[in-house]
């Protein structure tokens, strides 16, 4: 029996299968095979010249606007992306100030066929995808199969799920010493095993062997430092190469902390400034208090003529916590809390009037 005739007698049972079924979904795509006039290479062949241009066109100006939102680290969609809508979201807006600011791109957008608009979240991702495949081609062309050394770092991402990041670092062609970043990959848990697994598939999938490896940085925990199953050790146990740093930024930082809390005045110092942080920042009223209260404060010495106005100038500031492997943080915080002093007591001052018992007696201690 020829393929058409199967088809057919394939096609008079469809109403019995279910949709979803392997059996359906077969005798659809046997049937899609048939139809010729409608294959991807049908529809090139009759596309002009200048379909493909302006394909082309249209192509360059979504993949720039990506890029520039990558490079920003901004929000692609809107909430609501129709074609009146005031708010269809950072991307569309961006490709409609291109239309509006270039003739031919604009001809290009207006004339697209619906069905090929290349601005459907879908086929943004696609893009995505492959620029970061491209740009991982040019990383490893340019490490030309050397040796290597990579630097790892694991923590949780906003949904809370463990990821780990892995940075190559290589001398190139030139000499010169190049870090790169590969990718980042979901880990089910950061025990030694699990990040030594995610880190051959990682290399793995570039075409990296750990024979190249010849060094690796890590932080100083113990499922990475670990004599014994650590993934330091464990690498080791595969190529007796591949010696191990410390992070040199995490050990000066964790030995400036740990030298600075030695001294009782500078430990009780910043005892009292985490928990001035923790009560002043303790709910999104009082921030909004401490926001409003610097506010005030700037537009007064705006108009004393104490601070002048400018491009940069009396940006706006916020307390954190610091962070013992974060570098910087302890100067940052100390040096927000300069800024915002006056705001700091005001705050301090509501607390202490009108908050809970406990909370009253926190911000009296730390006014005292």
């Amino acid at each position: 029996m020829g393929v058409i005739s199967s088809v057919m007698l394939c096609s008079s049972v469809v109403d019995f299968v279910s949709p979803i079924s392997a059996h359906y979904q077969a005798i659809k795509k046997s049937e899609d095979l048939l139809k010729e006039k409608q294959h991807i290479q049908s529809v090139l062949v009759k596309q002009s010249n200048k379909d493909k241009l302006d394909y082309q066109v249209q192509l360059n100006a979504i993949v720039d606007c990506i890029r520039f939102f990558l490079c920003q680290e901004l929000a692609f969609r809107g909430h609501d992306e129709s074609q009146g809508s005031s708010d269809k979201g950072n991307f569309l807006e961006l490709l409609q100030f291109l239309g509006n600011h270039n003739k031919s791109i604009n001809e290009v957008l207006q004339t697209a066929p619906k069905n090929c608009k290349l601005t459907h979240s879908d086929i943004q991702k696609d893009i995505v995808n492959a620029i970061a495949r491209e740009t991982s081609k040019a990383i490893i062309k340019d490490l030309d199969n050397g040796f290597f050394s990579i630097l790892v770092d694991e923590s949780h991402d906003i949904s809370v799920k463990e990821q780990m990041s892995l940075v190559l670092r290589y001398v190139n062609k030139k000499g010169i010493i190049i870090e790169r970043f590969l990718g980042i990959v979901h880990v089910a848990s950061t025990t030694a095993l699990s990040l030594k697994c995610a880190i051959e598939c990682l290399l793995c999938e570039h075409n990296l062997s750990l024979s190249n490896l010849r060094g690796q940085g890590y932080d100083g925990a113990s499922n990475m430092q670990g004599d014994i199953n650590g993934l330091k050790t464990l690498i080791l146990k595969e190529n007796k190469s591949t010696f191990y740093v410390h992070f040199f930024a995490h050990q000066l930082q964790l030995t400036f902390v740990a030298i600075a809390k030695n001294h009782i005045n500078i430990a009780e110092f910043f005892i009292v400034v985490s928990n001035l942080v923790t009560v002043v920042g303790g709910s999104c009223k009082r921030r909004d208090a401490l926001r409003d209260a610097q506010f005030a404060k700037i537009k007064e010495d705006l108009e004393n003529g104490v601070h002048r106005s400018g491009q940069d100038l009396n940006q706006e500031t916020n307390l954190k916590c610091p962070d013992d492997t974060r570098w910087g943080s302890y100067y940052e915080t100390i040096l927000n809390l300069i800024l915002m002093f006056s705001a700091v007591v005001d705050v301090l001052e509501i607390i202490e009037e009108d908050g809970l018992s406990n909370q009253k007696i926190e911000a009296r201690s730390i006014m005292s």
